[in-house]
């Protein structure tokens, strides 16, 4: 995945915050667990998320401006 697309719409805070909680999981987190209960996979689903909403707004925002 190409960095461009794997930090749209994305503070450099929120990315920063996000990478240090995923590291610090990894290290002092639960083992890995099952999908439901895994905090790591549960992390990168919220951000997947995100990353979503953003790229829909950014594509909402230039279908209107076409308009």
């Amino acid at each position: 995945m190409s960095t461009r697309f794997e930090t749209e719409g994305l503070s450099l805070w929120y990315r920063f915050t996000w990478r240090v909680k995923y590291t610090l999981l990894i290290f002092f987190g639960p083992p890995r667990l099952d999908p439901r209960q895994d905090p790591q996979t549960r992390m990168e689903q919220a951000r997947a998320a995100k990353v979503a909403e953003a790229r829909a707004a950014r594509r909402a925002e230039g279908d209107s401006g076409t308009a």
